[in-house]
């Protein structure tokens, strides 16, 4: 049996000299390389805006719900627990980066009656069947969450977490929504 010759001591040099150019690459990426930062003002006003979209997208899903609960007043407990969360999401958003909220302390009714959600915010159309409008809460539900999840490039940590909690909260919505209406 014929083994294949081992690499030349000269290709195997070149391949660990490749790997360790690669890994001193990826090291001087990950440092602290301050002149590639926005400064200060920069990174706060990036995260007003995600904190802005943040709240408008969440009073368009209380807008979605409060509609939907009044064209079918059927569904309006089963909306109930997912709108009050919705709510808590949008107080989240507005409180002030410095202090973020704390999902328990806000009042699942704190600008959460429907001209107070919907007062900036054109009421949605909702279907008048009730499967086709819970299908269409959800789809709001799962492109707000999608939104959210893209903005977490852009995020700074703490605004990520609280942007990766409530697309992540918001894809359960959108499931539990959709649960049951086969």
């Amino acid at each position: 049996m014929s083994r294949s010759p081992s690499p030349s001591p000269g290709r195997r040099n070149l391949l660990l000299a490749g790997g360790a150019i690669g890994a001193t690459a990826l090291l001087a990426g990950c440092s602290d390389d301050s002149g590639s930062r926005p400064d200060a003002a920069g990174a706060r006003a990036g995260e007003e805006r995600l904190r802005t979209r943040g709240a408008r997208d969440s009073a368009a899903l209380l807008a979605r719900y409060d509609a939907t609960a009044d064209a079918h007043p059927k569904l309006a407990d089963r909306l109930r627990p997912l709108r009050e969360e919705t709510a808590r999401h949008l107080e989240a958003f507005r409180a002030p980066a410095s202090a973020p909220a704390s999902p328990s302390s806000a009042s699942p009714s704190a600008s959460a009656s429907p001209s107070a959600s919907a007062g900036a915010t054109r009421v949605p159309d909702v279907p008048k069947d009730e499967k086709k409008a819970l299908a269409a809460l959800a789809r709001a539900e799962r492109h707000t969450a999608d939104t959210r999840t893209a903005a977490l490039r852009d995020a700074p940590p703490e605004l990520a977490r609280l942007l990766a909690s409530i697309a992540a909260c918001g894809a359960a919505h959108a499931y539990l929504l959709t649960s049951g209406n086969s």
